[in-house]
């Protein structure tokens, strides 16, 4: 698949993501706490989530009927092909059914390990973000840059806060002190995908959490390295699709922040 071929499939991609993005927003004016289910403790879903999967998955199959799933909701299939669409049909599950206007569609097209299409639709505010290898990131068209700030003292930092710990809170309140005090803050947004657009448009410097998926992350990784940013894992290294740990910059203060993930979080 040549630039041109993944450039216009992105642009179908955001027109598919904005239509599930549509049907998210509008039951989202009727919605209340009583159609949740629990997959496990703060685990939340809906039939909005199940809804805009499938939304998802039949658009992109008509789009591309060659590629696999990977999905929050279930879709998956075996590992015979050679692209995976890796899909959240709600990122920020928990902030939509809470009535928080911050929660995403995120849709991206891997090749193995490499992502080569990445869209997220932040429904609330009508920004898509959008990337694919060998062209710029954007958001609603237009191009995004990550931010100049060099140090850590003049950064923004954003981060989540995992379902299940794996007893590793205390240490992580360790290193979220530590920027507390060593930064201009830190935001908790409730989206991961919308956390790495963030970075892509910088909006913040930085952006880490731990036990993440992959329909989390895919498709805002690329759009933070399109956008000239950084993307490694708690080490500095490539494992963050399927290792569970992120760390996304704007690439100038990405080893400090490493350097405090190593001084405070890693033992």
């Amino acid at each position: 698949m040549d630039k041109l071929e993944l450039e216009t499939l992105t642009e179908q991609v955001a027109m598919l993501a904005r239509t599930a993005g549509s049907f998210i927003r509008e039951e989202g004016k009727n919605f209340s706490l009583e159609k949740v289910e629990q997959k496990g403790f703060n685990d939340l879903v809906s039939y909005v989530d199940k809804g805009a999967e499938k939304i998802i998955v039949n658009g992109l199959a008509e789009l591309l009927p060659q590629a696999g799933f990977i999905t929050e909701e279930g879709t998956r299939s075996d590992d015979s092909q050679e692209l995976t669409w890796i899909v959240d049909p709600l990122d920020g599950t928990t902030n939509f059914v809470h009535g928080i206007p911050m929660y995403a569609v995120s849709i991206a097209l891997a090749r193995g390990t490499e992502i080569l299409s990445g869209v997220v639709y932040e429904i609330n505010l009508d920004e898509c973000f959008a990337a694919s290898v060998g062209a710029a990131a954007t958001c609603n068209g237009k191009p995004i840059r990550v931010s100049s700030p060099d140090k850590l003292a003049d950064s923004l930092v954003a981060t989540g806060f995992p379902y299940d710990d794996g007893g590793k809170s205390d240490r992580y309140l360790n290193l979220l002190a530590h920027f507390l005090k060593n930064t201009h803050g830190l935001r908790r947004l409730g989206s991961a995908a919308v956390d790495l657009c963030y970075v892509a448009c910088g909006r913040v410097e930085g952006y880490l959490e731990y036990n993440l998926q992959s329909y989390d992350v895919a498709a805002g990784t690329l759009i933070v390295k399109q956008a000239g940013g950084r993307v490694t894992d708690f080490g500095g290294g490539e494992n963050y699709l399927f290792g569970a740990e992120i760390l996304a910059s704007n690439g100038k203060v990405h080893q400090g922040l490493l350097e405090a993930i190593t001084d405070h979080f890693e033992l």
